[in-house]
C-alpha cells in the first residue's frame, strides 16, 4: 500500500481483457476500498470517441478463519453494463421476478 500526501492507493491486479496481468495503483475511497467499477478510456485511432474498458471489483481472497475479504482485484466486464448505481428499497425494480407467488397457495 502506498501513501502520498494523505491520499491512499493500493496496488490492484487486473484480470481479463486488454489489462490482463497488470497491476495498477488505484485510489482508495473513504471506506478504504477501491471503487466498485473502474473505467479506462482508450482513445480511438481514427479520432472518434474513445472506447471505454470496464472492470468490476471482485474479492481477491478470503480469510481462512473469518471469511473476511482479504484484498480486491478487478475483472474485465466485456458488456460494460451501467451498474453501480444506488438501489433504494422503495424504488421500482427492473422488472425481474421478486420470487413471490402470483396467487394464493393452499
Amino acid at each position: 500500500m502506498a501513501e502520498t500526501e494523505g491520499v491512499k492507493s493500493q496496488d490492484t491486479p487486473f484480470e481479463g481483457g486488454p489489462m490482463d496481468g497488470r497491476v495498477l495503483p488505484v485510489l482508495l475511497g473513504m471506506t478504504g476500498h477501491p471503487p466498485k467499477t473502474y473505467r479506462i478510456p482508450v482513445p480511438d485511432a481514427a479520432g472518434g470517441p474513445p472506447a471505454v474498458l470496464v472492470y468490476r471489483r471482485v474479492p481477491r481472497a478470503y480469510g481462512r478463519r473469518t471469511g473476511v475479504v482479504r484484498g480486491w482485484k478487478y475483472r474485465y466486464d466485456p458488456e460494460g453494463r451501467r451498474g453501480g448505481r444506488l438501489r433504494w428499497p422503495w424504488t421500482k425494480g427492473d422488472g425481474t421476478p421478486s420470487g413471490k407467488p402470483d396467487g394464493p397457495t393452499g
